[in-house]
């Protein structure tokens, strides 16, 4: 097998584009962030350049990779002995890494091996379900209000409510709020739910369609407005935009530690596609290239 690492996006589409095209719903997050990459530029997660690879054998593309700094290695689906293979070549590289996020299986084998080649130590980080909609049902009794695309007036309560969520699940350096903000205003990405009043209680955001398909997230309630079905109301109603524009797949992420927003997806319509997991390395980073650090054996990850 033959991995090949570039800084260059388009090189890297022009050699994984129809390949993660082939599996748009397993593959969501390399399509939606190349996509953004494509529009916003290589700084649009981080001031360093972001790093991408391809694994090629017998001349098809069999797996893709993306990393773009500070963030995690990010990869599509990939046999055990394959994603240990990566780890150990990244390690000999001389790559840090933060830690690793993909499907489960893949994610604990390149733990696995990350941990052995480096001495970092790796624990799990959040525990995912993909989910994908199927019937969309919308709440009975609905919460009173109704829905609205956000527009330039409510820049600053998304940039509040997107720093909200994100000390919610604890991801700290997760992007530029802001820069989130402007981009969804942007393309309409973002639904408030309000109340009688026109007050706006509850937030649903999409990613912008991407081959067939678009991503939900995040969906945000601040905590004196919960439970009283807004999030639920947000979620429908950012769900059915993205299907009346054509959307052939709808998705999601949900922590699996949260039972209540996991429940408020299946009650609307969505199913469990596949589970995920983050991995956080710590502790040491692999030596300069060419210096094994093979020998390291810490603590198993932690699962």
């Amino acid at each position: 097998m033959t991995w090949y690492l570039t800084e260059d996006l388009d090189g890297f589409l022009g050699r994984a584009g129809r390949f993660l095209r082939s599996r748009p719903v397993l593959h969501t997050v390399q399509l939606t962030v190349t996509e953004r990459l494509r529009a916003y530029g290589s700084a649009a997660y981080g001031d360093e350049a972001p790093v991408f690879g391809v694994l090629e054998r017998g001349g098809a593309v069999r797996a893709a990779w993306f990393r773009t700094p500070p963030h995690w290695l990010t990869l599509t689906p990939l046999a055990a002995e394959d994603a240990a293979a990566l780890a150990v070549h990244l390690a000999d590289l001389g790559h840090p890494l933060p830690g690793v996020s993909a499907d489960r299986g893949t994610a604990v084998a390149f733990a696995e091996a990350w941990r052995r080649c480096t001495g970092a130590e790796v624990t799990l980080w959040q525990h995912q379900r993909l989910y994908r909609l199927g019937e969309l049902t919308a709440p009975d009794p609905m919460p009173p209000g109704r829905s609205r695309v956000a527009g330039k007036a409510d820049r600053e309560l998304l940039v509040r409510w997107f720093r909200g969520f994100l000390d919610d699940v604890g991801k700290t350096g997760a992007g530029d709020p802001e820069a989130w903000a402007d981009a969804r205003v942007e393309h309409g990405g973002a639904l408030l739910w309000e109340n009688p009043d026109g007050v706006p209680v509850s937030l649903a955001a999409a990613h912008p369609r991407v081959a067939g398909q678009v991503r939900v997230g995040p969906v945000y309630t601040p905590p004196e407005l919960r439970g009283h079905g807004y999030a639920a109301a947000a979620t429908v109603a950012v769900s059915r935009a993205a299907r009346e524009a054509g959307a052939e797949e709808v998705l999601l992420f949900a922590d699996l530690a949260n039972p209540t927003s996991n429940g408020v997806y299946q009650r609307v319509g969505y199913r469990g596609v596949a589970d995920f997991a983050v991995y956080d390395f710590t502790g040491p980073q692999p030596p300069p290239q060419g210096q094994s650090s093979s020998r390291a054996q810490p603590s198993p990850v932690r699962r």
